[in-house]
């Protein structure tokens, strides 16, 4: 009909423009014959015109590339929308894409299409490296630290005063995503703005405008009034002319010593906001999930939390110190690394602007292209690869664990040791410079949940439910559902 042959002229519109763009993929401009190279990945450009396989990427992005690896093998090149994406999954060649030296590849670029796709935002080109130092000002040393008490004081009462209208041994029900989202986010957003009298209605705003992020990012969804309502509603409750924290104030006097104007140092306000409190939540929510449901890993890291000395005679009214950092709690660390290496799905990202030979661990090289893209999918290699991690696929509380139960750091690919077998923090000069924060917290409110409260499932046999496939590339997953709990304060702690 009418509609198909507009659409479908459209396309051969856009893939002879794409080929006119790009000529060295093209011998001439018949585009269905690309010139290949010897040595280039594997092409896989799909069945549809110009588009490939952006409607399978973008439906379920591990499914696709799980389906991509058994066919091509760990390197390939795919077609996206008329770009050409190189996916590289042997964990012992990333180093050649991480730590390059050659300046062959680039994220601003990249950054910065996002940035204003997502955020409306406009940031000088020198600012990433910039804002890098920065970061590492303030979450890493003493200041992370400072940063990490404040969270768990702020943690213990939003914990606490959830309960205050209730008699402390009444059960309440909730969602545990829900649970986790929002008492994690409330205690991050005190203790990085240090405003409680608006919490309530940013976290309301923030899961809203969260729910369209994935869409704003793939471009599936138009900046309409849902969005811009969403948005500046927050740009105004988190920048309302009232800058109290000393971490937003130092995060706006640096935006004005890069030449920020006003307007986008507001906008700024709410990345840096879904920066520091996306995956907090969502984290915390799959190590309780699993735990709640294998009731002996539970059980571990409760044997383990009994015998803390921070423990010992230490009565609910006496508020908790910091005190888990410094103590060694391999157990509880072998959950939170198992849990990240099931639910952390980052994508490693870069553009090749120029032409570059990339060494693989196994000798081969292979000619990447000036314009195409280069992507790292760290969950679905080494994370869940059964030639690294046995039944991948499995919740294992002890797969980080020796013999001895210390920390277990080695695995093996091939009978070669590797130097990245879980990246849930990307890693090189992509590695997450709050990571250390983040883990602190995460630990945190776990140990405080199981040291303050009974914590049990509605339904025994309720099971977690699946993840949520849009989330593939944007740090944690988010499930696709709720699992429902009921919990109550404890009388005493020991009672564990």
């Amino acid at each position: 009909n009418r509609f198909k042959k507009k659409q479908f002229c459209k396309l051969l519109l856009l893939e002879v423009t794409d080929a006119i763009c790009k000529p060295p993929r093209y011998t001439n401009l018949n585009f269905l014959v690309p010139a290949r190279n010897k040595n280039e990945p594997p092409l896989d450009k799909g069945s549809i015109p110009w588009l490939g396989h952006a409607f399978e990427f973008l439906k379920d992005p591990a499914k696709f590339l799980a389906r991509m690896k058994d066919k091509h093998g760990d390197i390939f090149t795919f077609r996206l929308a008329g770009i050409y994406v190189t996916v590289l999954l042997d964990p012992n060649s990333f180093d050649g894409v991480l730590n390059d030296d050659t300046n062959s590849f680039d994220f601003n670029n990249r950054r910065g299409q996002l940035l204003k796709r997502i955020f409306n935002l406009q940031l000088p080109g020198d600012y990433p490296s910039s804002e890098k130092k920065w970061m590492e000002k303030h979450f890493h040393g003493v200041n992370q630290l400072k940063l990490s008490t404040s969270m768990t004081a702020h943690l213990s009462d939003v914990m606490l005063k959830s309960f205050e209208p209730r008699s402390p041994s009444q059960w309440r029900e909730d969602g545990l995503f829900e649970l986790c989202y929002s008492l994690l986010f409330r205690a991050g957003y005190l203790t990085l703005f240090e405003r409680k009298d608006d919490v309530d209605a940013v976290y309301r705003e923030f899961r809203k405008f969260d729910e369209l992020l994935t869409k704003l990012a793939r471009g599936s969804l138009k900046r309409g009034k849902v969005v811009a309502t969403s948005q500046d509603r927050l740009w105004d409750l988190l920048y309302s002319g009232r800058v109290n924290g000393s971490w937003q104030q130092s995060y706006v006097q640096f935006l004005e010593e890069m030449g920020v104007d006003a307007d986008m140092q507001k906008k700024a306000q709410l990345l840096q906001l879904w920066n520091t409190q996306c995956n907090a939540g969502p984290a915390a929510f799959w190590v309780l999930g699993f735990l709640l449901t294998h009731p002996e890993a539970m059980e571990a890291v409760k044997s383990e939390i009994r015998g803390l000395p921070s423990l010992q005679d230490t009565s609910l009214q006496r508020r908790p110190l910091n005190q888990l950092e410094a103590q060694s709690t391999p157990v509880f660390d072998s959950v939170l690394s198992e849990t990240l290496r099931l639910t952390a799905a980052v994508m490693i990202n870069r553009e090749v602007v120029k032409d570059k030979i990339l060494r693989m661990a196994n000798g081969k090289e292979y000619h990447l292209r000036r314009g195409d893209r280069v992507c790292l999918f760290p969950f679905l290699s080494p994370q869940m690869d059964p030639q690294i991690h046995e039944e991948p696929q499995m919740f294992k509380y002890d797969r980080f664990l020796n013999e001895d139960k210390t920390v277990k750091k080695e695995f093996y690919k091939n009978e070669k040791k590797l130097k990245y077998f879980t990246l849930p923090w990307g890693a090189g000069k992509s590695i997450c410079v709050g990571k250390e924060f983040a883990v602190t917290a995460i630990k945190q409110f776990v140990f405080l949940f199981l040291t303050h409260f009974d914590l049990e499932l509605c339904s025994p046999n309720d099971k977690l439910p699946p993840v949520n496939p849009s989330r593939f590339g944007f740090g944690m997953l988010q499930p696709d559902g709720d699992l429902r709990v009921k919990f109550r304060l404890k009388t005493m702690q020991h009672e564990m």
